[in-house]
């Protein structure tokens, strides 16, 4: 822990460094596997949507029931003629969905479920969803969806610019990808809960993701007017000084998080976590890996495709080459600059990180005594 913590402070001070936009292509790579995966679960295996959606009715039976989930399902499927989904909540009681079956049909469905689970039937409690307004609250989540998604882009175009902008939206859709494959693969019942889920984890993800963005924007300002460092350098000066604090707010959110999903919804038995928890759980760690894999690395590509930034990037390797062909020791792109590394530039460079080390004053000294006599 101790090497950790001392790793983690040497980062923030910027003595070490770790190459993020220069391996870009294998992060590229990576999400491309993930996310290919993703579609291939949602393509195959289809979401489980829930009766919100479908519509549909949903019985809920008196406290302590003896009958198990699987014979329950049972029951059910044999009384709709439908497939049904059982969940033991943690008083004992059972939480039966039947989705896609008109509303007129639950009460001879509520009947048979009491003789067959043995209880009154005017204990059992029935919810009835119909699919007209399940497809109102699936419309209106996609709506939702999308206006997150245009004011997201125009306000970090207006704050950033628009290749920052473009950079984000792509993080964001890839988070989106991740998590609902994810659901896909894993069967989870997709409720409005997961839908306030995802739109939480989007807000965090872009949290991240604006911290890295405002640290690049202020240490490339005339970035043009220096010849030692390239956009990507700054972009990994950027990543490397945001890292451990990125780190430590995904890990201080995800705790909670998992004990909603593992211990809630695993060993309490309360289902409905299930719905919440799996996607802040999945979204909270695809968003801190996008922040700083993905959305960083391809404003780096898009602002290198500049003419003035290209041409930058030219001068600064070709420095590089003749400083390296001299036998000088070769600046190194994945390490965290530092204020000081800009002093022996010319005097337009200084804007590039904020102030510079000033100078010995050549008035310093004067009037102390020598030691020579005259």
């Amino acid at each position: 822990m101790s090497k950790l913590g001392n790793l983690g402070a040497r980062l923030h001070r910027g003595e070490v460094g770790y190459d993020f936009v220069g391996n870009r292509k294998i992060w590229y790579g990576i999400s491309i596997l993930i996310t290919i995966t993703a579609i291939l679960g949602l393509t195959v295996r289809g979401l489980n949507m829930g009766i919100e959606f479908q519509g549909g009715a949903a019985f809920t039976t008196p406290k302590g029931m003896s009958a198990s989930v699987s014979q329950a399902e049972k029951y059910a499927e044999d009384a709709s003629g439908h497939d049904a989904v059982v969940q033991k909540l943690g008083d004992g009681s059972l939480r039966i969905q039947i989705a896609g079956i008109d509303t007129d049909k639950s009460d001879s469905i509520k009947k048979q479920l009491s003789k067959d689970l043995n209880v009154d039937s005017e204990s059992i409690a029935a919810d009835l969803v119909g699919p007209s307004w399940g497809d109102q609250v699936a419309n209106k989540a996609w709506e939702g969806l999308a206006i997150f998604m245009v004011l997201v882009v125009i306000y970090l175009a207006i704050a950033f610019e628009w290749r920052m902008a473009l950079a984000a939206l792509v993080a964001l859709i890839h988070d989106i990808t991740i998590t609902i494959g994810i659901y896909a693969l894993v069967g989870f019942e997709v409720t409005p809960g997961t839908v306030i889920g995802l739109l939480t984890i989007l807000g965090y993800s872009l949290y991240d993701t604006v911290v890295v963005f405002d640290s690049l924007k202020e240490q490339t300002k005339d970035i043009t007017k220096q010849t030692r460092w390239t956009y990507s350098d700054i972009a990994n000066r950027s990543i490397n000084g945001t890292l451990v604090r990125s780190i430590n707010t995904t890990v201080v959110a995800l705790l909670p998080v998992a004990a909603l999903l593992f211990i809630g919804g695993g060993f309490l038995g309360a289902g409905v976590l299930n719905d919440i928890s799996l996607s802040l759980f999945v979204g909270l760690a695809a968003g801190a890996y996008s922040s700083i894999f993905i959305a960083t690395p391809l404003v780096a590509d898009l602002k290198e495709a500049e003419p003035q930034i290209k041409a930058l990037k030219k001068r600064v390797l070709a420095k590089r080459a003749q400083a390296a062909a001299q036998g000088e020791p070769a600046e190194s792109p994945a390490a965290n600059v530092s204020d000081d590394d800009y002093d022996d530039e010319p005097e337009d460079a200084a804007a590039v990180v904020g102030p510079r080390t000033q100078p010995a004053s050549r008035n310093r000294g004067r009037g102390r005594p020598s030691g020579k006599r005259r």
